[in-house]
């Protein structure tokens, strides 16, 4: 699931999610022992998606507020007058 969309969740929704999304990956991994290898990618997806609810809800318990890469202002180059052995002297 895509990162914005999981960010627009209320709190309540994204514990729902993280939820049904443990869910699934707790019968997936059941079936996939019971000897049913379909949905190994499900699997590999579902992981990451729990840890991204996870992750936004503690980042929103910290206060953490994420800045996009497109506003974030860029650092001012450094330009350093370096001085050669030969200028020094």
């Amino acid at each position: 699931m895509e990162l914005e969309k999981i960010r627009n969740f209320s709190d309540a929704e994204l514990k729902q999610h993280e939820g049904q999304a443990a869910e699934q990956l707790f019968r997936l991994r059941f079936n996939a022992k019971l000897g049913q290898t379909e949905g190994i990618k499900k699997v590999r997806e579902l992981k990451r998606d729990v840890a991204r609810y996870k992750t936004i809800a503690r980042q929103r318990e910290l206060g953490i507020a994420e800045t996009s890469v497109a506003t974030a202002p860029k650092p001012a180059a450094k330009k350093s007058a370096k001085k050669t052995k030969k200028e020094s002297r």
